[in-house]
């Protein structure tokens, strides 16, 4: 065997083999073999070059574009807006094989547990569900649930001296599980009853989703995690909650929000869901729903016309109100904080019933038209940024 120096291309392609002629591959695991360590990874080096002629494995979805199988999804929403409810109708939709708010799900067994609803609440929540599909329980088969409300859900010890977290018997109980199960969808709800840590330590977090990754890999389905914002992510429309690490760990974001204008909720029973991050496809997509008979349907998509004249009146309300609002001094920034244009204007009886996050979208537009630009204004003795429509 060639020692630890031998050039690459002197390195035999497999043990035992003849060597391809033209450029050799290397095989690291096989050159290495006697000397593996029984401890070692189960993952190792390899050339680019061991790719070629390799089919290119397609991309798996659960729910195309917003869901990926073999890694981990955070879905946010404050308590009470029916994260769990729309989390449930998900694992429904996968075991029954049908749509989940007008979106294609692949088909399988799905696991649904739960630390915060017993038994008789997941009881009653799947009768409207199901009377929704127009299904019985005796179709639901390919669904498992478990509660854990009122126990110990902790899915990770955390050693407050290493700062490392390792798996709990219930953790251990679950990967033996779904072993069994195969299952192509597991929810966890909630984050807050499953993770020992600080939220705000970015370490514990990406360990944390790690370790519920490496779940995700081994059964080769979506995990998709439940979480509750933080206050400051509720205000600025980020649904973020403690460290950035929790958003920057997970592959797909999703985020359920209330639709709330001002300071009024013009509809009790209205939600957005909104793709927050997305590494393999598209951010910035939203669903509206609407909650009717104990479940969430999504509504109707606008004509491009609706659109056309929802985005004109953004864009007109903006800025009048950007007028209005410099004329009296209270002026305004594009930066998150007390003065953020999009949270102003929402506030305001002059709002016309525009949403803060249509503000955010009319900003955009009018910034990229060059017809607003960020300047200067004097704040007592102070020069502030402020956003200025061009004359």
């Amino acid at each position: 065997m060639a020692n630890d120096n031998t050039p690459w291309d002197e390195m035999s392609n497999a043990p035992g083999g003849p060597p391809k002629e033209g450029p050799t591959v290397v095989n690291f695991a096989a050159e290495r073999a006697k000397r593996a360590d029984p401890k070692a990874r189960k993952s190792q080096f390899f050339t680019a070059t061991m790719l070629d002629g390799k089919e290119v494995p397609p991309r798996n979805w659960l729910v195309p574009g917003a869901i990926p199988s073999g890694t981990v999804t955070l879905l946010t929403g404050d308590g009470g807006t029916g994260k769990s409810l729309l989390a449930l109708q998900l694992a429904t939709a996968c075991a029954l094989g049908k749509p989940w708010l007008g979106k294609t799900v692949a088909g399988g067994r799905a696991l649904f547990v739960s630390a915060e609803d017993d038994e008789d609440e997941l009881h009653r929540r799947l009768v409207d569900v199901l009377d929704a599909e127009d299904a019985s329980f005796a179709d639901l088969d390919q669904l498992a649930l478990r509660s854990l409300a009122g126990e110990d859900a902790l899915l990770t010890e955390l050693d407050t001296r290493t700062g490392k977290q390792k798996a709990t018997d219930l953790f251990r109980e679950l990967d033996a599980f779904l072993t069994d199960l195969a299952p192509a969808l597991v929810v966890l709800d909630t984050l807050a009853d499953l993770f020992p840590g600080n939220e705000n330590d970015r370490a514990q977090a990406r360990q944390f989703i790690g370790i519920l990754r490496g779940l995700a890999i081994r059964h080769d389905c979506a995990v998709v995690l439940l979480a509750h914002p933080s206050l400051s992510g509720i205000q600025n429309g980020t649904g973020m909650s403690g460290s950035t690490g929790w958003h920057n760990s997970v592959r797909s974001r999703l985020y359920l929000e209330r639709v709330i204008q001002g300071d009024d909720e013009p509809n009790p029973d209205a939600r957005v869901l909104r793709t927050m991050k997305a590494n393999y496809g598209p951010t910035g997509a939203e669903i509206a729903l609407t909650w009717r008979n104990g479940v969430f349907v999504a509504d109707e998509p606008e004509t491009g016309l609706d659109r056309m004249a929802r985005r004109s009146k953004a864009d007109r309300v903006f800025l009048k109100l950007l007028r209005q609002l410099t004329e009296q001094g209270r002026h305004v920034n594009a930066n998150t904080g007390p003065r953020y244009a999009p949270t102003v204007f929402a506030r305001e009886d002059g709002a016309e019933g525009v949403t803060r996050d249509a503000f955010v979208a009319a900003m955009s537009r009018l910034f990229a038209q060059g017809v607003i630009v960020n300047g200067e204004a004097m704040r007592g003795r102070k020069t502030v940024n402020v956003i200025q429509e061009v004359e």
